[in-house]
Formats: structure tokens, sequence, C-alpha cells
């Protein structure tokens, strides 16, 4: 890995444990290491962006990985506060989710996702789109500081 790149910091918002388990490792085995938080509701992922509560000392991700269906607060709910608030606006937001409705897909970059990934239902299938969509991530993408 470029020596140049930073390892970036990624705040996973998914409420399925065997999808957290499969793009963790997909991650690990592209050989390119982040720092994974999760959180599995809407609700949490704004606590944490905003420091509330047990996420006070965590870091601000580089990078959201963020489902649309979860519970409390749906990805929709989360994509939309982010996007309308000046100290996370900037962050990069993917959509990563099993719907493949074009309702979704539209409204994901309407409210601006910069990226909608269908998780493939096979795993071998799923964790080569992870491992593809890491080393996009990790080595050719800038993002912010």
């Amino acid at each position: 890995m470029d020596s140049n790149k930073k390892l970036i910091k990624i705040l996973l918002a998914e409420d399925n444990d065997d999808d957290i388990v499969m793009i963790q490792d997909a991650f690990a085995r592209s050989r390119i290491i982040n720092s994974f938080d999760v959180v599995k509701n809407g609700e949490e992922a704004l606590k944490f962006l905003r420091k509330e509560g047990q996420y006070a000392d965590r870091d601000r991700p580089g990078l959201i990985l963020l489902d649309i269906n979860m519970p409390k607060k749906n990805g929709f709910e989360v994509l939309e506060a982010l996007k309308q608030d000046t100290r996370f606006d900037y962050i990069p937001v993917i959509m990563l989710t099993t719907s493949e409705r074009e309702e979704d897909i539209v409204k994901s970059y309407k409210e601006g996702a910069c990226s909608y990934i269908t998780k493939p239902v096979n795993f071998n299938n799923f964790s080569k789109v992870i491992e593809q969509f890491a080393l996009y991530w990790a080595l050719i993408s800038k993002i912010p500081s």
C-alpha cells in the first residue's frame, strides 16, 4: 500500500450480523487495513457521528457504509440528516444494501450518496464486490481528512 495513503476510518451502519462479518472479512482479505466502527441502527449512527454518549471519544469516519433497511432510523433518514449537517455533509456515504429498487437508487443519489452498491446474496460474490470496493476506496479514491 502507498505509504502516503492514510488508513480510512469506516463507520458501518448495518443491522445484519452476517453482513457485518462478511464486510470486515472481505476488507481483511483484500489486505487493506481499515479501522471499523459498527452501529446497528440509524439512531446509533447519528449518535456516533455527533459523538454522543458512548461515542464521545470516537474519531470521525472518513467513509460511511450505510444500509437502507435498519431499525429506529432507516438509511435514508440517516443520509438526509448527514447531508443537512455541515459537520458531516462532506463525508462520502455509500449505500450498501440488498435493495435493487430503482426508486431506492434514485433517492440515494438525490439525498447525496456518492455510490450505491447492491449486496449480492451469494457469499463469494459479496466478498468480491467488497474487495473491489475496498481497493477502490483505499488505493484510488481521495477523501477529505
